[in-house]
């Protein structure tokens, strides 16, 4: 049996380098402190920022810097969390930023409510007629449009200093995920006993060509998963009446209205991406279905099939320097200056790839604006980890761009947009790879990777947008978020979409409780918007070169300083249409029938 390592024995080269952010724990506790000494500093502005506008460009530096550090310390506790849940320091460590962290945050709701406090006459004037304060222009109007749901300051004030509180469902979710959670081992094919996890379990047993594991470790998997259920339940219920309770306490129209409010994306635009996905694709999926079932010889497709390697005899693995390799000729074709940036992230530690104990299932990248980015994934050891890799390195280098060439509140741009630059690297993997690969068994492994990033983001985190969407309407209504409902309409929106092309049992019900997105506002939708960017601009980039390329590093580049229609505009690209939408599903509808040509 494969031994699953504790965190201290793990090979260093493997973890990343923290020391761009803290050389110690205890560089850390100082900045802690030093920043509290700031803030103390900051709130000599309260009551000022309407006198003059000197006193406010100074007010709104110091802020930019105190927030700079403040995302610092902030990444660097979370990263050694993620890295080891069950380290009681890293716990404590996360626990006394965050009881910081929420004290900081109430202390400076006087900001915000000092610019809401303007009429709408002098913000215009304030806008137009200080040319200091462009730099700051989109910062201070998305404050200012925030006004019109506003509550009083006293209430904006507590609802600050209980942000430790209301954030509490998904830290508790967290924990309890990389910490509580046991597995059972289970037998593989060949009567060997294998080890359980999530990592193991989602980055691994999914994709294997034996039945028999994938069969086995999705019933230990969801084992597990099936004793926490109705505390999950709990949880996510907490959640989402929270954000249902802010929404009619702020005077949104739906909860949904508040929650798209930040991403500056229409009603229009966020139903049109779930329901034209959930129609028009599920035809082509079906047919998907149909060829695993052919080339798999199963009597049956079940849920837990649904990512098995169709061809069995060609499921190649690869070492991360393999993997690393490839990632960067793929990514050649975006010029020098942006391959420089992925190859520091390789170089200088910024990729933290073990697999250990109480390590974080999934993978992201967090993109501190002192630092530089810092990825974490789990490395496998197959070729699939490469499309992984590319994605999260998509993040690292839109970010590296955004942070050096914009002030740190234009960096972040809206949910809408995130995950194109990171979609767009596994397309420019997906492509590079169809395109240098000539034998038949190694283009239909190919696609067959393409389509796990289509699958992954057109399929799993659309799906889990549809239940999403459903989940507030229950909850707008009244209606309770027991275990049976979120199962029930989880189980309902898979069949819905599969039909009888796949055998969707009960444990497929519980798929709600694998991720952690529900606790991020509407984010899964956002990642087939992302990937139908990122499908049109690598088009144009195979058909066009350079000018495209061009085009797209300005929009990195931009970060989060225009909307999200005025930023892929940039690239090329009009999102008030179905045509996107609809070309993108075309095109994954002709990936499947060239793998059913080439099997």
């Amino acid at each position: 049996m494969k031994k699953i390592l504790k965190r201290e024995d793990v090979n260093i080269n493997s973890t990343w380098d923290l020391s761009s952010l803290f050389k110690s724990k205890e560089d850390f506790y100082n900045s802690l402190k030093d920043i509290q000494e700031k803030t103390e500093k900051l709130k000599s502005y309260k009551g000022k920022l309407r006198e003059n506008t000197t006193i406010l460009f100074e007010a709104i530096e110091a802020l930019e810097n105190l927030m700079i550090q403040l995302n610092a310390l902030d990444t660097y506790a979370g990263l050694l969390l993620s890295v080891d849940g069950t380290n009681t320091k890293n716990q404590e460590l996360y626990m006394n930023f965050n009881a910081i962290s929420t004290e900081i945050q109430a202390d400076l709701t006087f900001f915000n409510n000092e610019i809401m406090s303007f009429t709408d006459k002098e913000f215009n004037l304030l806008i137009q007629n200080e040319p200091k304060l462009e730099i700051y222009r989109t910062f201070l109007e998305d404050i200012f449009e925030e006004k019109k749901y506003k509550l009083s300051d006293d209430t904006e004030e507590a609802l600050a200093t209980l942000g430790e509180v209301t954030e509490a469902p998904y830290n508790i979710y967290s924990v309890s995920k990389s910490t509580d959670m046991i597995f059972d081992s289970f037998i593989d094919g060949n009567g060997n006993t294998l080890p359980n996890s999530f990592a193991l379990f989602e980055g691994k047993y999914e994709f294997s060509e034996d039945p028999v594991i994938r069969k086995n470790a999705y019933a230990s998997f969801n084992k597990t998963l099936n004793q926490y259920k109705n505390t999950y339940a709990a949880i996510y219920n907490t959640e989402v009446k929270k954000q249902v309770l802010l929404s009619k306490l702020r005077g949104y129209s739906s909860v949904t209205e508040m929650l798209l409010k930040p991403q500056k994306v229409t009603l229009e635009m966020y139903h049109r991406q779930i329901d034209i996905i959930y129609k028009d694709l599920a035809p082509h999926m079906r047919k998907f279905a149909k060829l695993i079932k052919e080339q798999l010889n199963l009597e049956k497709v079940s849920f837990y099939d649904l990512k098995a390697p169709i061809d069995t005899s060609y499921n190649p693995s690869a070492s991360y320097e393999e993997a690393k390799d490839i990632v960067l000729k793929s990514l050649a074709i975006m010029g020098e200056d942006y391959l420089n940036i992925i190859k520091r992230g390789f170089n200088e530690r910024w990729i933290d790839y073990s697999d250990n104990i109480g390590k974080s299932t999934g993978a992201f990248c967090a993109s501190p604006y002192a630092a530089h980015p810092y990825i974490l994934v789990t490395f496998q050891n197959n070729m699939r980890d490469a499309f992984t890799l590319a994605h999260e390195l998509g993040h690292a280098g839109h970010f590296f761009l955004a942070n050096k060439e914009q002030n740190f509140f234009n960096t972040e741009p809206s949910m809408f947009n995130v995950e194109a630059p990171s979609t767009m690297n596994e397309m420019l993997l997906g492509r590079h790879l169809l395109k240098n690969n000539d034998d038949p068994k190694t283009k239909k492994w190919v696609i067959l990777q393409f389509l796990g990033t289509y699958y992954h983001n057109f399929v799993t985190h659309l799906l889990e947008a549809a239940f999403q969407r459903e989940i507030y309407k229950f909850a707008e209504e009244g209606t309770p978020l027991t275990a049976k409902l979120l199962c029930d309409t989880k189980l309902e929106i898979l069949k819905g979409f599969w039909g009888d092309s796949v055998e969707i049992d009960e444990f497929a019900g519980m798929t709600w409780m694998r991720q952690p997105h529900y606790y991020m506002g509407l984010y899964p939708y956002t990642y087939s918007a992302g990937l139908t960017a990122a499908t049109t601009v690598s088009e144009m980039i195979f058909e066009e070169g350079k000018p495209a390329v061009d085009r797209w590093i300005e929009v990195l580049k931009t970060g989060g300083k225009l909307k999200p229609l005025d930023l892929l505009k940039i690239a090329g690209m009009d999102f008030t249409t179905d045509e996107p939408l609809k070309k993108t599903v075309s095109y994954i509808g002709s990936l499947i029938d060239q793998l059913i040509e080439l099997s």
